[in-house]
Formats: structure tokens, C-alpha cells, sequence
């Protein structure tokens, strides 16, 4: 696609199919900032993560036990910026008409926040099993891949459909 068509429609245009696009973009931003918070905390940086005073949530243990750090030889939080950082690119890639002009697109967004949800259910029930308390910024990134999901559906049923050569 043309850069300055794409710049045009990416900041300027508007369908609900963008609209959701800029939602996943911002949701996925938010886990990339949950991320980020931890792997402060992960590496030293910073020394607590405070926590709401309700609720399971005990983001130091959590955050420093083995579990966060048993994947890849690294505090598990530094993936977490990268694959939020993905879904957000899926989520920016491509124009206003993308579903029909480029239909892999919205599909790999989908499938994308598929896999982000499916992970972090996958890794909150880890979490619990293992510390009986949970990081409450990695359940914020929960809701905000779950959020990304619903929202990322529309787009992507149309671009299978257009894959699949059905209207």
C-alpha cells in the first residue's frame, strides 16, 4: 500500500472495523505497559509493585518466584512486551479495507488474540497453582487481551470469509 494512503487512513479514516483496530491497538499498548512495570521490577530497577489493597493479588511474590522466571532463562514479563508488541502491529498493519484487501491480516489478528487470551488464562491458572496469589498487573493484560479478542472477531470472520471466497 502507498505510505501516505495508509498514513491517511490509519489516522484519519474511520469505519468500526478501524475503530476496534485502535481499541486492540491501545488494549495491546496496556499490556505492553503491564510489562514493562514487572520487568522493572523483574530486573531490579524497581523494588515494589503495589498492589489495589483488595483482592488475590500479590505482585512481588508473584513476580519473584519461580514461576516468572522458569521460561527462556529470563523474568517472564520481558516476552510479554514483545508479544503485545505483535499484537499491536497485527492490529496497525494495513488499510482502511484491509479485511477485503489484504484478508490474512485481520485473520492473524484474530488468531493472535486468540493465542494472547488462550496464554494468559494458561498462565494465571499457573500462577495461582503455584503462589496461591495472583500479579495484578498481568490480570489487567488478561482483560485486555480478552477485550482485543472481541473486538478483533468481526474484522477477522470477514477476512476468512473473503479468504475462503464467500461474501
Amino acid at each position: 500500500m502507498d505510505p501516505t494512503q495508509l498514513s491517511l487512513e490509519l489516522r484519519h479514516g474511520q469505519s468500526p472495523d478501524l475503530k476496534r483496530r485502535r481499541w486492540i491497538i491501545g488494549l495491546s499498548l496496556l499490556g505492553v505497559a503491564a510489562g514493562q512495570i514487572v520487568s522493572l521490577y523483574q530486573t531490579g530497577i524497581i523494588k515494589h509493585l503495589p498492589d489495589p489493597p483488595l483482592g488475590p493479588f500479590d505482585s512481588d511474590k508473584v513476580d519473584a518466584s519461580d514461576y516468572a522466571y522458569k521460561r527462556m532463562d529470563t523474568p517472564d514479563a520481558l516476552p510479554m512486551i514483545v508479544t503485545y508488541g505483535i499484537t499491536a502491529t497485527l492490529a496497525g498493519a494495513g488499510g482502511l479495507h484491509r479485511a477485503s484487501k489484504q484478508p490474512l491480516l485481520p485473520v492473524a489478528m484474530g488468531v493472535k488474540t486468540l493465542f494472547d487470551s488462550l496464554t494468559t488464562v494458561k498462565l494465571g491458572r499457573d500462577e495461582w497453582q503455584e503462589n496461591k496469589a495472583l500479579c495484578f498487573y498481568c490480570q489487567v493484560a488478561t482483560v485486555a487481551s480478552f477485550a482485543s479478542l472481541a473486538l478483533a472477531l468481526p474484522e477477522a470472520i470477514k477476512g476468512a470469509k473473503k479468504l475462503l471466497g464467500r461474501r
